[in-house]
């Protein structure tokens, strides 16, 4: 229907390439270049760039992006990793299937990413320092915590100098969960300069799934790092632990990027500047709209931070009334995320409650994303915004 507005336009900008975008698979049918080659080497380059970090790794999927990263920067079975609660499940299969065991900090309530000050918290008050290594030790399991992994949530980055200082403090490493934040920047203080997503921690992961800011046409991912030895160990993990053909120095794993999806990134990549800034422009008009109604939550921006609006994220009481309200009116819209991680089914084994981490519980039970995408029209915007002024005044 004409009047629907979607949640995510994925056919209109491709259209608008696809000229360039046939290009590609023409040139892999002409070459047999499937795996690997100059298609990859060339997004994994211009992405490493974009990214103002040393190298870039191309990978099967964000997933992938993420237990690799784990994997090479060192982190062992029984280690614990930190991240959050509010975030999609690969963040902790990748922990749990490096081997090493999930543990969660809240959120802060305006961000919706790790809580600073609860992170302290942690270290100062449920860990001891290991004599000989340096590292936080949980003092309740006696296990080692080596990382923690930030998500840069809905587009936004975390608070990475706090993060960057307490790794220093407690002899932890750092890798960016960038799945979401593609361009996205960060002011950093300390270096009084601005970082992108992609260059702070010792690695960071992205994912190229077709809805991400920049998407491919199926399953694909990068790990960015400054670490020549990591990005070393990457490129084996993903072909079978093989420097070379048929020598395998370790064990890997199946993880790939195809050439014909980093051909369809390199094109895309060229456009992520601009459909960012688009998203950013949205994201205002957005809170311009929503500001004088009651009850309505918009995104809070830091002035350290650049978002890039991977997402659009409002709060409002009965969430799940307006969501349906909305679809009535052909507004499409989506939950990121309705149930946090120490509440799934998948995790039950960890026997967290209701209550354990109660900002993110919260915010799950309010959070709703509206329309975001480049082509979003201003005409768009203001139905989306006058039907939720509508829902409200019937509430009142």
């Amino acid at each position: 229907m004409n009047n629907q507005i979607p949640f995510l336009d994925l056919i209109t900008p491709h259209l608008e390439l696809e000229d360039e975008f046939v290009s590609v698979f023409r040139d892999a049918l002409r070459t047999g270049r499937f795996i690997g080659g100059p298609a990859v080497e060339e997004f994994e380059r211009d992405f490493a760039e974009f990214c103002e970090a040393k190298y870039c790794i191309g990978v099967g999927s964000g997933t992938d992006a993420l237990r690799f990263a784990l994997q090479a920067a060192g982190v062992k079975n029984g280690d614990i990793v930190i991240t959050v609660p509010n975030t999609f499940i690969a963040t902790t299969e990748a922990i749990s299937q490096a081997g090493a065991i999930p543990e969660f900090i809240d959120i802060n309530a305006h961000t919706y990413n790790i809580d600073i000050e609860k992170l302290k918290e942690y270290f100062e008050t449920k860990c001891s320092i290991d004599d000989k290594t340096g590292c936080a030790i949980n003092r309740s399991t006696n296990q080692p915590i080596t990382a923690v992994i930030p998500v840069h949530l809905y587009g936004q980055m975390a608070d990475m100098d706090t993060i960057m200082e307490l790794a220093e403090k407690y002899n932890f490493i750092v890798i960016e969960d960038a799945c979401q934040a593609h361009g996205a920047e960060y002011f950093s203080k300390k270096e009084q300069r601005w970082r992108k997503a992609g260059s702070m921690g010792i690695a960071s992961a992205f994912s190229f799934y077709p809805g991400k800011n920049l998407g491919a046409f199926g399953e694909a991912g990068a790990v960015t790092t400054n670490d020549e030895n990591i990005a070393r160990t990457i490129r084996m993990l993903r072909d079978h632990g093989q420097p070379k053909k048929y020598f395998h120095d370790i064990e890997g794993y199946n993880g790939r990027l195809d050439a014909i999806q980093a051909g369809i990134l390199s094109i895309k990549l060229r456009h992520l500047q601009k459909w960012n800034e688009k998203r950013r422009t949205s994201a205002y008009q957005y809170n311009d709209l929503l500001k004088q109604i009651d009850g309505i939550i918009s995104p809070y921006e830091p002035e350290w931070s650049k978002a890039v609006y991977h997402l659009y994220v409002i709060r409002t009481q009965k969430r799940d009334e307006l969501q349906e309200f909305l679809l009535k009116n052909n507004i499409f819209t989506g939950l990121h995320y309705p149930v946090p991680l120490h509440l799934q089914k998948a995790y039950e084994g960890f026997r967290q409650k209701n209550g354990s981490f109660p900002v993110s519980e919260k915010a799950a039970s309010e959070i709703i994303s509206l329309p975001m995408y480049p082509g979003l029209t201003e005409e768009q915007q203001t139905k989306v915004a006058q039907t939720i002024k509508e829902w409200v005044t019937q509430k009142a």
